[in-house]
């Protein structure tokens, strides 16, 4: 039996019933913004490997083992959520094809040196470091969510040189640093390829962004349909409801 700590849980992973996960409240949750990445995101098939940075409890590598087979590996700066991850790897008997690396994204493409990988994957912290006396006071909460240990210059550097030429980088983010985000795509070498929008529902702005790049690609964006989360009625949309439970 894997141990819990604190106020930490078990729970359906939504889109595969058959894993588990463990979460906390006051450490970390995922969100529809990690579902929405796997989703999203190209996954080699059989051959090659894939990097998550910034993956917290290891969900996106748990989302993404139920497309591929390749070996998957995680990065998180925060011991406690790594720590997470590790027993998400072991609750779900993964071992053989996930594992954890508890470090610094940044210093990642000093540890592999010319090992690049095929997909390099990344839900980052999405808002730039607030006033000492405005951050979160939970410090778990306020890493994962502001620039405090890597800005987005950081991420998406580490990213590129991460990723093979050709190799693919998939991103989740915030609407309102597109512009932002695509020019440090193009420092970086990384040819913007894919976007999508996520809205609420009908009517209202776009609150998530999903983006991918090929490392040294050619130009050429294409923009996917918009996906809504939910309908009028406040019911998840059948598009939504498909990526989360497969119906």
């Amino acid at each position: 039996m894997v141990q819990l700590y604190g106020d930490e849980r078990i729970d359906f992973l939504l889109a595969k019933e058959d894993m588990r996960i463990i979460q906390s409240p006051s450490v970390f949750a995922f969100s529809l913004d990690a579902v929405l990445l796997a989703d999203f995101t190209y996954v080699p098939k059989t051959r090659g490997k894939i990097l998550d940075l910034c993956t917290g409890n290891g969900v996106v590598p748990l989302f993404l083992s139920t497309r591929s087979n390749v070996p998957i590996t995680g990065v998180e700066i925060q011991e406690r959520l790594y720590d997470m991850a590790l027993r998400n790897i072991e609750l779900n008997d993964l071992g053989d094809q996930l594992d954890m690396i508890h470090g610094d994204l940044k210093d990642m493409p000093g540890h592999y040196g010319n090992d690049k990988f095929d997909l390099v994957t990344c839900n980052p912290p999405y808002f730039p470091t607030p006033k000492a006396d405005e951050q979160n006071l939970n410090e778990h909460l306020a890493i994962a969510r502001h620039e405090i240990h890597c800005s987005l210059e950081d991420v998406v550097e580490a990213c590129s040189r991460l990723a093979k030429s050709g190799g693919k980088v998939s991103m989740v983010h915030r609407p309102e640093r597109m512009v932002e985000i695509i020019q440090q795509f193009k420092k970086y070498k990384l040819e913007p390829k894919r976007m999508r929008l996520v809205y609420p529902k009908e009517g209202k702005e776009a609150n998530i962004l999903l983006i991918e790049g090929v490392r040294d690609g050619k130009p050429g964006l294409k923009f996917l349909p918009p996906l809504y989360a939910l309908t009028n009625e406040d019911e998840y949309t059948p598009e939504l409801r498909e990526i989360l439970y497969g119906e």
